[in-house]
C-alpha cells in the first residue's frame, strides 16, 4: 500500500517508519528543510529507542522516503496521513492551524479517492473541519467530483517505548463515516492494519467523533491516576503513612490495578498536559465544567514544586552558596523530551534562590540547554550556576554537594554505590522525587532521605 505521513515530528515517524517496516511504500513529508535534509543524511530528529533502527533499514529497503515536496507527497499516497503538531493555544484550546493547512494541501492537488486519516490528537469535531477544507479546495478547483473520506485514528504511543507500541498495540481505533465513501475508507483501513490482528482482533471500530474523544478521555483517565496518588502522598507525608504500601494494598485490587498509581513530582511531556487543557476548554465551550480534570492539572502544577518545597523547608529560603546534584531532566526515562517536564520548575527554583546547580541526564542535557535558553531568557545570567556533569556516571554530578535531587527514573539511579555516593558529597542528604529507594535502607546508610510520601519511616 501506498501510504503518506504528514509531518515527521515524533507521531509521524514513528508512524511512518512502523508502516514501512511491515511492508508498505511510505512518504513522508514535512516541510521544515533541515529536518528533511538530517532525515535523508541519516540521522534521526527526535531521540527514540529503536527508531533509528527501523528507519535506516527501510531507507536501504527503499521503502521509506522523506521530502519537502508537497504536491508529490499528495499524489504518492492513497492513505493520507496527517500527524502534525497541534500545540495548545493561549486559552489552552488546540492549535489546528498545521492539521488544517495539511488539509488543505490535499484537496489543492488530490486527482483520485484519498482516504485522510487524523493521526494527530484532535478535539472532537476537527474530522469535520478537515473534510470541509479539503471540499473548499475541490470546489475551487472546479473538482467536486472527486471522493475522499476523512478518518479518526488516534496514536496510543508511549515516549520512550513507541516503536513497540506502535508494533504491538493493545488496540487500533477507527472512526469512520457510515457512508459509501466512509465505509470504502474503513475497508482500506482494515487492509492497513490486518498485519497487526493475526494474534487476535485489536481494531476498534466506532464512529469519528467518538474516536476522537477516546483519545482524550484515555489521556485524562490516566493523568487523573497520577494526580490522585500525588494528593494521597502528600496527605500520607503528613499523617505519617508510606504510600508505596498504600500503591501495593489499593494496587492488588483488580478494579483498580497497579498502573499509573506512583507518586511523584507530576507528570509532563507533550500529551497529558496539553490534552487536559484542550479537553476542558472543549468542555467550557459547550457549556459544561469538567470540574475532575481541572482539578487533575491544578495538582499537577502544584506537584511540580513538591520537591524545591522539601529543600527549602530543609535548607531554608536562601540557598546561596549552596550546590545541589540533580538527577534527571526529561519528563521521564528513555527520551530527551523536556516539554513540560518537572526538573525545568526545580532548576527554575534553586537557581533563582542562588543555588549552584550539577545536572546529569543520559539523553536530555542538549535539548536542556535549548529549552532553558527560553525559560531564563529573563535572567541569562542565572544559567552560569548551572552545569553538566559529563560522561555515563551520575556519581559524577556529586562532588561536594550539599544535597541530590532526584527528578527522573532513570536505570542508571536506581542503585547507586552508598559508600561513594556518601563519600562524595558535602552532605548525605537525597530528596528523591519518584521514590527509588527504600527509606529504611538509607537510614541505615546514614542518609537524610526524603521521598514523596515516605516520610513515616
Amino acid at each position: 500500500m501506498n501510504i503518506t505521513i504528514i509531518g515527521t515530528g515524533y507521531v509521524g515517524l514513528v508512524t511512518g517508519a512502523c508502516l514501512a517496516d511491515i511492508g508498505n511504500n511510505v512518504f513522508c513529508l514535512d516541510l521544515d528543510e533541515r529536518k528533511i535534509a538530517t532525515l535523508n543524511s541519516g540521522g534521526i530528529p527526535i531521540y527514540e529507542p529503536g527508531l533509528g533502527d527501523v528507519v535506516e533499514s527501510n531507507v536501504a529497503a527503499k521503502r521509506l522516503s522523506f521530502s519537502t515536496d508537497i504536491e508529490a507527497s499528495v499524489a504518492f499516497g492513497d492513505v493520507q496521513f496527517i500527524g502534525v503538531g497541534t500545540p495548545p493555544d493561549e486559552d489552552g484550546s488546540a492549535d489546528l492551524q498545521y492539521v488544517l493547512a495539511a488539509a488543505r494541501n490535499i484537496g489543492k492537488y488530490m486527482n483520485g479517492f484519498k482516504v485522510v486519516v487524523d493521526k494527530s490528537t484532535v478535539p472532537v469535531g476537527t474530522a469535520d473541519k478537515v473534510k470541509t477544507v479539503i471540499q473548499e479546495e475541490l470546489d475551487k478547483r472546479g473538482r467536486a467530483d472527486l471522493q475522499f473520506s476523512v478518518v479518526s485514528n488516534p496514536e496510543f504511543l508511549k515516549e520512550g517505548a513507541a516503536v513497540d507500541d506502535f508494533m504491538r498495540p493493545d488496540r487500533i481505533v477507527i472512526g469512520y463515516s457510515d457512508d459509501d465513501n466512509g465505509r470504502e475508507a474503513l475497508a482500506w483501513m482494515r487492509r492497513l492494519y490486518a498485519p497487526f490482528n493475526r494474534n487476535h482482533e485489536r481494531t476498534r471500530v466506532m464512529d469519528v467523533r467518538s474516536a476522537e474523544f477516546t483519545k482524550y478521555a484515555a489521556n485524562a483517565m490516566l493523568a487523573t491516576r497520577i494526580s490522585f496518588m500525588n494528593e494521597l502522598a502528600n496527605l500520607a507525608d503528613r499523617v505519617g503513612a508510606d504510600i508505596e504500601a498504600v500503591r501495593q494494598g489499593i494496587g492488588s485490587d483488580p478494579r483498580i490495578g497497579y498502573s499509573f498509581l506512583y507518586a511523584g513530582t507530576g507528570y509532563g511531556g507533550s500529551c497529558f498536559p496539553k490534552d487536559i487543557q484542550a479537553l476542558t476548554r472543549i468542555a467550557r465551550d459547550n457549556g459544561q465544567a469538567l470540574k475532575v480534570l481541572e482539578s487533575v492539572e491544578a495538582v499537577n502544577d502544584e506537584q511540580k514544586s513538591v520537591l524545591t518545597n522539601k529543600v527549602l523547608a530543609h535548607f531554608g529560603q536562601d540557598l546561596g552558596g549552596r550546590t545541589f546534584a540533580l538527577w534527571g531532566l526529561a519528563f521521564k526515562p528513555n527520551t530527551d523530551d523536556m516539554r513540560e517536564a518537572p526538573s525545568r520548575v526545580v532548576l527554575d527554583v534553586l537557581l533563582r534562590a542562588g543555588a549552584k546547580v550539577v545536572a546529569h541526564d543520559p539523553i536530555a542535557v542538549e535539548e536542556t540547554k535549548r529549552v532553558l535558553q527560553l525559560d531564563f531568557a529573563d535572567h541569562p545570567a542565572l544559567l552560569e550556576r548551572l552545569s553538566y556533569a559529563s560522561g555515563k556516571d551520575p556519581l559524577a554530578a556529586l562532588d561536594g554537594a550539599d544535597a541530590l535531587i532526584i527528578v527522573t527514573e532513570w536505570k542508571a539511579y536506581r542503585s547507586p554505590n552508598l559508600t561513594r555516593l556518601k563519600a562524595l558529597m558535602k552532605s548525605p542528604v537525597i530528596f528523591d522525587g519518584r521514590n527509588l529507594y527504600e527509606p529504611s535502607a538509607m537510614k541505615a546508610a546514614g542518609i537524610v532521605y526524603q521521598g514523596i510520601g515516605r516520610n513515616s519511616l
